[in-house]
């Protein structure tokens, strides 16, 4: 008899896998809450952009995270780059173009 064996490991990648992708949408959606406050928006930028950094940091470990934590913190400390999703495209990156 060869049976094939489900492997949950598997599954539970993909779960985690997926759990992330909804942990950075949430994470950039909190990222552009900024341009719903004039002026406090901006203030509100000090404090994100440290925390998203670190976020991105532990959620994507190795080189991946520390580039794109590097990025969450300019891209959130700078005024008017808020829309981009930088949480959305590092899984993006990391879950669809590197595994080419």
């Amino acid at each position: 008899m060869n049976e094939v064996a489900i492997q949950p490991t598997n599954i539970i990648t993909d779960k985690s896998k997926y759990r992330l992708l909804f942990l950075s949408v949430l994470f950039d959606f909190i990222g552009t809450l900024s341009f719903a406050i004039p002026l406090l928006g901006e203030f509100s930028d000090v404090v994100w952009a440290p925390v998203s950094a670190l976020l991105l940091k532990i959620m994507y470990k190795g080189k991946t995270g520390t580039i794109g934590g590097i990025v969450s913190f300019i891209e959130e400390a700078l005024p008017g780059l808020d829309f981009i999703p930088t949480f959305t495209l590092t899984w993006i990156y990391t879950y669809v173009i590197k595994k080419k």
